[in-house]
């Protein structure tokens, strides 16, 4: 089985439940351990694979208890860095469908530094990029790029998710869709939601996104689509997967545990960049990941309610 280094945030989520999706109506918030590349980490481990996250907490309460809530899940946090800035925090509204209103407090996650004694670590495994904060300049940003570059030097398995937050790029979304270009060029796998998919193809009809960013590189689409489950789409196929049917409750996480349960997965095959070219079985995967992404909304905060192996695989599935 490949290892699988997911690069990003890892921050704490300050959730106001059920207080409708406007922060300004909040008035009680619960803490949880949050960042999509730390809850994909969380996600893959959960589901049996092995994941490390590349990322810096504050040297704080905060950072010890994201520290901890990693190591819980199996997470291997050995390459993770603690600075002196405090912890990053997000505050997140939910409305009564899930759907989600956050704004962001940046602290610590923009200082890691770049160790380039991993780089050889790369070799022939996995790599998640999460860009949630991971654009917005600074050691972060240095960071993430190099480690990129040392990814396709050494025939890693590229997976990028933008995950666009809008109050981080207020009035300055050309700048964030000119940063994603490089890496949708040159990743093996690119997760979208229909947002995204949108604002960096400048397309609206879903199919014509997914050319323009084939046309960009991008070789594996998924553009994830909610209660009408995932469009898959490469040189070979382009195809809706159904998903599951369930009543979410917090939506916060959901795309995260469906890219960890497909990186899982490929994980699991003797050389992931075979994915390329197996139709069949990216489809039997994401139809996987479509059932983990819908478990994952039925309870609150991100991590808690990642699925366990159990509760999405076929015990009979041989890859799985």
């Amino acid at each position: 089985m490949r290892s699988v280094y997911c690069i990003g945030e890892l921050l704490i989520d300050f959730v106001a439940e059920k207080q409708r999706s406007n922060l300004s109506k909040a008035h009680e918030f619960t803490k949880k351990a949050g960042g999509a590349p730390a809850n994909v980490a969380c996600a893959i481990s959960r589901l049996g694979g092995t994941s490390k996250f590349i990322g810096c907490v504050g040297n704080d309460p905060f950072g010890d208890f994201l520290m901890d809530t990693l190591e819980k899940n199996n997470v291997d946090i050995s390459l993770a860095q603690r600075s002196k800035t405090f912890t990053t925090l997000a505050f997140v509204s939910l409305s009564e469908e899930g759907e989600r209103d956050f704004v962001f407090s940046r602290g610590a996650d923009k200082r890691l530094e770049y160790n380039p004694t991993i780089r050889k670590d790369f070799k022939d495994n996995i790599l998640h990029l999460g860009a949630a904060t991971a654009l917005l300049g600074g050691n972060l940003e240095k960071a993430y790029s190099r480690y990129f570059f040392d990814a396709l030097t050494e025939n890693a398995f590229i997976s990028f998710d933008p995950n666009f937050r809008g109050d981080l790029w207020r009035d300055d979304e050309e700048s964030f869709i000119k940063k994603c270009i490089p890496f949708i060029q040159k990743s093996h796998l690119c997760k979208f939601s229909l947002e995204e998919a949108q604002l960096l193809s400048g397309k609206s009809d879903i199919s014509e996104c997914c050319n323009h960013l084939h046309d960009m590189g991008a070789q594996i689409i998924t553009v994830t689509l909610g209660s009408d489950g995932t469009l898959v789409s490469s040189s070979k196929v382009k195809e809706t997967i159904p998903s599951i049917k369930v009543s979410p409750v917090d939506t916060t996480g959901a795309g995260d545990a469906f890219i960890g349960c497909l990186l899982q997965q490929i994980s699991t095959l003797q050389n992931p960049h075979d994915i390329l070219n197996d139709t069949h079985l990216l489809l039997k995967m994401v139809q996987n990941a479509n059932k983990a992404g819908a478990i994952t909304t039925t309870n609150f905060g991100a991590i808690p309610s990642l699925p366990t192996r159990e509760m999405v695989f076929d015990s009979s599935e041989p890859h799985l």
